[in-house]
């Protein structure tokens, strides 16, 4: 059982606004803005080296904490600056040759897509994009057809930015397990809104964020990498963290995943996505996923009773994100006024999962995703709100 009113205490501006714009960045607990804090405090009053070395094991537990919320090992986990720099680092890894084909989704992100492109310019590589079946989820069956033996990686967004969709990502490993082919699997949207074991979905890497419904602070991200495919990685850029020099000619590579990081780091921030991680951990990511579904599933249904709202998502199970529009009034504007009413919200573009958005014809979208610490009350206040908008 999820404690709302200890969470929303924890939570001071959700006292304040309804705050609906989780997808982009959520509101962090002050567990997190304390451990941040604490520790910039500390590195004014004693550098950051000391610092740094003075919680040093504080530090390190952060990749156990990821970890766990992985079911990962922790010498499987890099922590990065951000989500992009985590997915680049893992598909940069990857050596593509001519006729080489990367296989990806209709609704996949659009800082993935032109990586794809840029490879394929690069080397010969082709990108192929996977159909989605009558759900607007993956085609996993599809999937299957396609593979042959110049399948190179399976690279999938799990909850694409817009849309609601939660593709099938275990589903989609099993697949790219028999036939032995990498798989990439961006988490940005599903880490921190609903249960993740890389053992259970089968992908090699996964990227995913501090800042969205993990609650962590901008500017933070991690990279799981199975250990098995570990070894075979070069990052595309080292520096002797990630590679020691080990002699006048010579670097070595770490073991473990850290290969793929840097030796500066933020290291607040790295303390604030720990205690991010231990607070969702805390709750438990199967109640918190629940509450998400049904905060979602109320504003849909609440949706479906204005005049001119037109919901956008797929898939059978949609998630936390609710993509909508309102016809006569575009997606800036409702984004505006629900701010003026203290309704935070979101817009997104169709450049950024263009594909999708023009298999669709879709225009800009309302993004509204609510999270655990959400009310119902705050639900259908933003009801209200638009359909106040409509009748005018």
């Amino acid at each position: 059982m999820i404690d709302i009113d200890q969470i929303r205490a924890d939570t001071p501006a959700a006292g304040r606004l309804a705050y609906l714009h989780n997808a982009g960045a959520a509101l962090m607990p002050t567990a997190v803005v304390n451990a941040m804090k604490q520790h910039i405090d500390l590195e004014s009053e004693i550098g950051g080296y000391a610092a740094a070395d003075h919680e040093a094991e504080q530090l390190d537990a952060v990749y156990g904490s990821v970890a766990r919320l992985l079911n990962a090992a922790p010498d499987e986990v890099a922590l990065m600056e951000n989500a992009t720099v985590a997915w680049q680092m893992a598909f940069y890894s990857l050596p593509f040759r001519q006729g080489d084909r990367i296989l990806t989704a209709e609704a996949e992100y659009a800082a993935n897509y032109v990586a794809f492109l840029q490879v394929a310019k690069r080397t010969g590589a082709t990108i192929d994009i996977v159909p989605s079946d009558a759900s607007g989820e993956l085609d996993v069956a599809a999937l299957e057809r396609m593979i042959d033996a110049r399948v190179k990686l399976i690279a999938i967004t799990w909850v694409p930015t817009n849309g609601g969709l939660v593709n099938p990502a275990a589903a989609i490993g099993k697949i790219a397990r028999e036939h032995g082919v990498p798989y990439l699997l961006d988490a940005c949207q599903a880490v921190g809104q609903m249960e993740v074991d890389v053992e259970a979905i089968g992908c090699d890497m996964l990227s995913a964020t501090g800042r969205k419904f993990l609650r962590g602070p901008r500017g933070t991200g991690f990279l799981y990498v199975r250990r098995a495919l570990l070894q075979q990685l070069e990052p595309p850029m080292i520096d002797h963290f990630a590679a020691p020099w080990v002699a006048r000619n010579e670097y070595r590579l770490r073991d473990d995943a850290r290969r793929f990081e840097t030796w500066e780091n933020n290291y607040a921030a790295r303390l604030g996505l720990g205690a991010a991680v231990d607070y969702a951990l805390d709750i438990g990511l199967g109640p918190i996923e629940q509450r998400c579904r049904l905060l979602a599933d109320r504003l849909r249904a609440g949706l479906a009773s204005i005049r001119g709202v037109t919901i956008r998502d797929l898939g059978r199970t949609p998630g936390a994100i609710v993509s909508f529009t309102m016809e006569g009034h575009e997606a800036d504007a409702i984004v505006r006024s629900a701010a003026a009413a203290g309704i935070a919200i979101g817009a997104s573009d169709p450049a950024s999962t263009r594909i999708d958005a023009e298999i669709r014809a879709l225009p800009p979208l309302v993004r509204a995703s609510p999270h655990y610490y959400n009310t119902e009350a705050e639900i259908d206040r933003l009801v209200d709100h638009l359909a106040g908008s409509a009748a005018r």
